[in-house]
């Protein structure tokens, strides 16, 4: 099978960060001021292949995940429509409890993580439901990925303050019939960079192994 590989484009706007780990509206199109909504399909468009794909409101692809015959990979790859990396996302297996690292170009040595999730100690308690503490390396600001009670395959990403700043249910279709587990409806808050919550959505599918 023919592989696409994603295309490395330097991000010009990664040294502009505000002091919440996110570039302003003004020159970051990932950043909006209003509320978005995508559809989330944990599956890739490539024939027999394992990935994700999201769509905005319009119904246009905006972010794709192509790991061909590779489902749960310690290594993947966030793009646009078009191929460019926005995030490369590594499954660190050598720490004592499950961890990632994202890195906004490819997580070669030379480059540092953006940002980190780790399993939270609500979790390694034992726990109900999932969580896993973000932590963006910039400013050291802190996130929650978290499902939502007694769902596990819904989520939702909280702030260091428990403001909600995105969250995933699963789709339902206008006549009101929820759609099959691996489809679902993604709200992000404005002003947050959708890219960056695309990316945990991403970690999320990875650890419930859906990609």
């Amino acid at each position: 099978m023919a592989k696409v590989h994603p295309l490395i484009i330097p991000n010009t706007t990664d040294e502009a960060s505000s002091a919440t780990g996110f570039d302003s509206c003004s020159n970051n199109k990932y950043i909006t001021s209003k509320r978005e909504t995508f559809t989330i399909w944990m599956k890739s468009l490539v024939m027999q292949g394992s990935g994700c794909t999201a769509f905005d409101e319009n119904g246009e692809i905006v972010y794709r995940i192509d790991n061909y015959d590779n489902k749960h990979s310690s290594e993947v790859y966030l793009m646009d429509l078009q191929g460019k990396l926005l995030f490369t996302l590594c499954e660190m297996k050598m720490c004592v409890f499950p961890s990632w690292k994202g890195y906004k170009s490819s997580g070669d040595n030379n480059n540092k993580p953006w940002f980190q999730v780790r399993k939270s100690c609500r979790s390694i308690l034992g726990k109900k439901g999932l969580s896993y503490k973000v932590t963006i390396r910039s400013d050291s600001s802190c996130y929650r990925l978290e499902s939502l009670s007694g769902k596990s395959s819904e989520f939702r990403v909280t702030d260091s303050n428990g403001g909600v700043v995105a969250e995933a249910k699963r789709k339902q279709s206008s006549s009101g019939v929820v759609l099959g587990d691996d489809v679902f409806t993604l709200v992000v808050e404005p002003h947050v960079d959708h890219s960056f919550i695309m990316a945990l959505v991403t970690i999320y599918g990875l650890i419930r192994h859906q990609i």
